[in-house]
Formats: structure tokens, C-alpha cells, sequence
């Protein structure tokens, strides 16, 4: 996993406190080395800088997507929004979620119970079906 390059990228100093939960490896990178000029840039380099890109370009989709999903009003068109989603990048109305009900209300920024009752209502206005972190969306 990939932490502290978005400060490694600003101008300003930043100050950054990382405990690792277990024996980890850490990689210093130079960044004038991989922000070189493309024709004094290593081979190496310019691949990782393309990685590097690709993955901010990564998070930031996740976020605008989480800011879309959590500035909805109410818990349904929350759960709504991050289901459709799902449904979308799955390219099937039946998939999986990456979070049990205590992650997904999180997620959301919503209490769990509530959360929960929210799906058992769409359950019976017969909007989707679900087992755990299995979904099935139906279309009205």
C-alpha cells in the first residue's frame, strides 16, 4: 500500500506519523529523479511516475465518488447512490460490497441501525434483495 506520496508532492512541509501494524518495508523516493524532464528521466522512473499517476488519478475518483454518495439527504438515497454504483461497475444488478454493515454505515456516514433499517424497508418496497454484502438491485 502507498501512503504519504500526496505530501511528498507539496511545496509545504507537512508533518506525517506512521506506525506500522506489523514488519513493513519503506521506500524513499527521490522525486526530482522521477519528476526529471522525459528525455533525462530513467526508463524506470518514468514508469514509476506513470504508477504514481495512475494511482492518484485512482483516489481521487474513490473520493469524488464517496462525496457524491455521502452528500445525498437521506440514508436511501445514500445507500442508493453507492449501490447503483456498485451495480455499474460490475456491470450486473447482482454484486458484491467491499464492507460489512458496520464499514458500509460508516462509509456512509450513517448510523448502522438505521442504516439497517433503511435496507430492510428498500427489501420490502421491493428495490433490491441482499444477504450480507451480496446485493441484487431490481429496476421499477
Amino acid at each position: 500500500a502507498f501512503f504519504g506520496e500526496t505530501y511528498a508532492l507539496l511545496d509545504t512541509a507537512a508533518e506525517v506519523s506512521v506506525q506500522a501494524a506489523s514488519d513493513t518495508s519503506v521506500l524513499y523516493l527521490s522525486l526530482n529523479r522521477i519528476l526529471a524532464p522525459a528525455g533525462q528521466q530513467n526508463p524506470l522512473f518514468a514508469l514509476l511516475s506513470r504508477r504514481l499517476l495512475q494511482i492518484f488519478a485512482g483516489r481521487n475518483l474513490t473520493l469524488t465518488r464517496k462525496i457524491a454518495h455521502v452528500t445525498c439527504r437521506s440514508t436511501r438515497e445514500k445507500l442508493l447512490s453507492f449501490l447503483s454504483s456498485c451495480a455499474q461497475d460490475s456491470g450486473s444488478a447482482v454484486f458484491s460490497i467491499p464492507f460489512d454493515r458496520q464499514q458500509l454505515a460508516d462509509y456512509l456516514a450513517v448510523e448502522r441501525s438505521a442504516m439497517s433499517a433503511e435496507l430492510s424497508r428498500m427489501k420490502k418496497d421491493g428495490l433490491l434483495d441482499y444477504h450480507k454484502n451480496h446485493f441484487r438491485l431490481f429496476t421499477k
